[in-house]
């Protein structure tokens, strides 16, 4: 068994420096744009929404009472992005919530005024997003997945469920990822005796292919890195990695509800629930605003405070008979 504290890294330096008076306490409707790479009609994107509704609402936030939410879903290719992040900007929203950081990004290019909160980021820093973790700089802070030596831990769970794997494909979007979960995984190979393919993907046609490709050699396993490609397209991947009998490794628990082997990895819902507090505290309510290390010893939804040894979600799930 693999034990690995949960790493959700709070951001918070940014939030102490935006403007006070901007967003001074009031009567007035609150308004909140809210970018989403997923489908509207996505059920993991809905509870990840819903999470972040119900956590405001014990923040005494209603839609249609103290507060509006502007939705863009589905935003993948850059064209959509673009268009999206200019409605949303344009309704002079309070604060913004972001999933990805090609949205985050885009954002960025358009505001440097209205506060960013990101969640699900895998590397905010490689990504260019934020100056460091401890202080995120500008208009941008928020939540990001992962701590870099999780990645390690894929391989080894792929080894412990299928020990005849030699070669692994690793599939990943470069522009979300960047390598710093390529390179973990990298690191740790060697002493699994495993030979690494990576494979950078940008479209389901470049998913099938490349894949497709791989599988022609014996003793393969693949592992899926975190992003919202992958997210968007993961009934491709796993209904490809059934069709060809690879052992897949997954960061997301919605690979394995979709009919995927196995996934290890943080909590994306209780993200969203966070942001929640996180948009209060530093923008709806200025007066709540806090300093980093003050926000990460406030407790979480439904508990005591952030937990120092982390709590499993999502660690195992194995289907193999």
């Amino acid at each position: 068994m693999i034990g690995r504290r949960e790493f959700i890294t709070l951001l918070g330096g940014a939030a102490a420096a935006w403007p006070l008076a901007a967003r001074a306490q009031s009567e007035r409707m609150r308004r909140v744009g809210v970018l989403m790479n997923l489908a509207a009609d996505d059920a993991e994107g809905q509870a990840r929404v819903a999470a972040f509704l119900h956590q405001l609402q014990r923040l005494g936030w209603t839609e249609g009472r103290n507060l509006r939410i502007d939705y863009r879903w589905g935003a993948i290719d850059a064209e959509r992005i673009h268009r999206d992040v200019a409605d949303l900007v344009a309704l002079a929203p309070d604060v913004l919530l972001a999933s990805f950081i090609q949205g985050v990004a885009a954002l960025q290019q358009v505001t440097r005024t209205v506060p960013i909160v990101f969640v699900t980021v895998v590397d905010p820093v490689g990504g260019g997003l934020v100056d460091s973790l401890a202080r995120p700089g500008g208009n941008t802070t928020g939540f990001t997945l992962f701590e870099y030596g999780l990645s390690g831990k894929w391989l080894e769970l792929l080894k412990e469920v299928a020990p005849r794997v030699t070669q692994t494909a690793v599939l990943r979007d470069p522009r979300a990822s960047g390598s710093g979960q390529l390179g973990a995984i990298q690191g740790a190979a060697p002493s699994f005796g495993v030979e690494l393919r990576p494979i950078d993907i940008r479209d389901a046609g470049e998913i099938e292919r490349a894949v497709a490709a791989f599988a022609r050699a014996s003793n393969g396993g693949l592992i899926v890195t975190g992003s919202s490609l992958a997210i968007a397209h993961r009934d491709l991947i796993v209904t490809v990695a059934a069709r060809h009998k690879l052992p897949s490794v997954y960061t997301n628990r919605i690979f394995v509800t979709g009919g995927g082997l196995i996934s290890y990895g943080p909590d994306r819902v209780d993200q969203y629930r966070r942001a929640a507090q996180y948009v209060d505290r530093a923008q709806l309510h200025p007066e709540r605003r806090c300093s980093a290390l003050n926000c990460a010893q406030l407790p979480a939804p439904g508990g005591t405070g952030v937990p120092k040894d982390g709590r499993s979600r999502h660690v195992r799930r194995d289907l193999l008979e």
